[in-house]
């Protein structure tokens, strides 16, 4: 700092050298209220007292109400810019520096909390959402699915769309599709044969 911002021995430029002599000794909780008063007028050198001194009791209340340490450490970074953007607010009629910062780290550690909270409620709003568009999507899908395979046997003959159901639906097999129907086996592969090909065209599979 330069000469015109504090006298001979630092003190702040509105205490004069006779005024120094009679003020006696200063409390910490006065040290770190006139700091802030530099941090308000732009001294970085008062600024990183401030951080140095305070930074420990910064973190301590916020893991206190944070928990998480990687957020914690966050927090207090934002609390301490806060002090440095903010400085000129503190008014020392009010109560002490330290209160006034630890306020200021209090309501920042409430705000991530129940910031936090909030984005964890949207999160699972959305995941909700999400399960219950997919289960809907699926189920109309399906539906969708059996009319077109509904319409499409509908257009095979009647030995086709027997045949077709007994050995894909019902599991048989071509010899038992062929005693059910009291028709030969090579009828049978024929008629299946032909219908799945008309199947295939009619629902649009790629062969």
């Amino acid at each position: 700092m330069t000469g015109g911002q504090h006298g001979p021995r630092g003190e702040p430029p509105w205490l004069s050298r006779a005024d120094a002599g009679q003020a006696g000794p200063r409390r910490p909780a006065d040290e770190l209220g006139d700091l802030l008063a530099r941090v308000a007028r732009g001294d970085h050198e008062a600024y990183a007292a401030v951080y140095d001194r305070t930074v420990g009791q910064v973190l301590g209340m916020v893991r206190a109400v944070v928990r998480d340490p990687a957020q914690s450490e966050e927090v207090t970074q934002e609390v301490l810019l806060d002090v440095w953007r903010s400085a000129s607010r503190f008014n020392p009629e009010l109560g002490s520096a330290g209160s006034w910062m630890m306020t200021l780290a209090h309501r920042r550690a409430v705000d991530r909390v129940r910031s936090e909270q909030k984005a964890a409620e949207r999160e699972l709003r959305v995941a909700s959402a999400a399960v219950a568009y997919d289960e809907v999507t699926e189920a109309v899908e399906a539906q969708l699915d059996r009319e077109r395979v509904r319409r499409c046997l509908g257009s095979l003959t009647e030995l086709q769309r027997e045949s077709v159901t007994l050995a894909y639906y019902g599991g048989y097999t071509y010899r038992e599709v062929a005693e059910l129907l009291g028709v030969a086996v090579g009828t049978v592969k024929t008629r299946m044969r032909d219908g799945l090909i008309r199947l295939r065209d009619c629902l649009g599979v790629d062969a």
